[in-house]
């Protein structure tokens, strides 16, 4: 637990979390569980719950914007960890991503103003919701430019929140996370294989910022959000203390390895027609598509940000700087078996 105030809080409490089978919700509950915490989680049907063994966590299975099991997964709850997101659901349209965020955070919020004495609605956004940074870095009253249904969803449901919360008084805090990695993590795994070979291709210039948050770090900020006076209705963006590029990312994880990596840059115009192409044709037949333009984005949009209110407002000091989070990452995949060792 990240601080004696959280430890002393949560321990106490008793705390619903969405997205618990998810990367990062997973570190969350185990961390939750350690401080004491009763846990109630909500995991789809579909779910694997078997990396929680025999925890004592009291599962809803069901949709998180289903009423029926958001109104008895909230049963005397005084938190709530909202991490549920459609992010890796790359068939994800629309309607699901509404579903998803907007509808289950109306729902989840909601319902959390009717309980007596609840305390903190922890809601889980993304950066993404500002989209390209045109001067970077950006901050938390940077506007909002969503580049696709994934962070448009995300952005209505925090704006809703941040409304609701304001007429009804629910004391929430809004936590856009950076670029999540870590061990365990899958999505930039790629990422870190690609590093691996001898030759590292980029699209675009190589030179876009990117801004990368440790799974730790995030957690340990998710449950000083929960417990903090000076978080309730403040958004914060949690990310290392410094943005990085990728080229920066696969020379540290090639050097952990003793490699140098070679770079090629590979003009990123003609990928963005081809995942347009790939969307258009693979979401309406529900196939999840081999690229798409988040993805391509990935190598081309600057998204570097300031979090000094991150450490002033909410009293959170990252433990894991790129180039540690980044090496530990790496050795954990290769002992895992996730990386073969050039």
């Amino acid at each position: 637990m990240t601080t004696p105030d959280a430890a002393d809080t949560l321990g106490k409490a008793t705390v619903l979390v969405t997205g618990a089978t998810g990367f990062t919700g997973s570190l969350l509950t185990k961390k939750l569980l350690a401080a004491g915490s009763v846990v109630h989680a909500i995991a789809r049907p579909s779910s694997d719950l078997s990396a929680f063994g025999d925890a004592r966590i009291r599962w809803f299975r069901g949709n998180v914007f289903d009423p029926t099991v958001v109104a008895a997964a909230m049963e005397g709850v005084t938190h709530v960890f909202h991490l549920a997101a459609a992010y890796r659901e790359a068939k994800a349209g629309p309607e699901v991503n509404h579903n998803v965020h907007v509808a289950s955070t109306t729902l989840l919020a909601n319902e959390a103003a009717e309980t007596t004495g609840f305390c903190r609605f922890v809601h889980v956004s993304t950066v993404g919701v500002h989209g390209h940074i045109e001067r970077p870095p950006a901050n938390e009253e940077s506007p909002f430019h969503p580049g696709d249904s994934y962070q448009e969803s995300k952005a209505e449901a925090e704006t809703w929140l941040r409304g609701f919360g304001a007429r009804s008084g629910l004391p929430f805090t809004v936590i856009r996370p950076a670029a999540i990695y870590g061990p365990g993590d899958r999505r930039l795994l790629k990422v870190f294989r690609m590093a691996t070979w001898p030759v590292f291709p980029i699209l675009g210039s190589g030179r876009s910022l990117y801004h990368l948050v440790h799974v730790d770090d995030l957690t340990d900020a998710l449950l000083l959000a929960a417990v903090r006076p000076s978080a309730i209705g403040q958004a914060f963006i949690c990310g290392a203390d410094e943005p990085t590029t990728l080229e920066r990312i696969a020379t540290i994880v090639a050097g952990e390895f003793g490699r140098k990596p070679r770079i090629v840059r590979v003009p990123a115009g003609p990928f963005f027609l081809i995942a347009d192409a790939c969307e258009a044709i693979c979401r309406p037949l529900g196939i999840a598509p081999p690229i798409y333009r988040r993805r391509v984005a990935f190598y081309t949009k600057d998204r570097a940000f300031d979090v000094r209110k991150m450490r002033e407002v909410l009293g959170y000091v990252p433990k894991h700087s790129n180039e540690r989070g980044l090496a530990d990452t790496a050795r954990w995949y290769a002992e895992a078996g996730w990386l073969k060792r050039p």
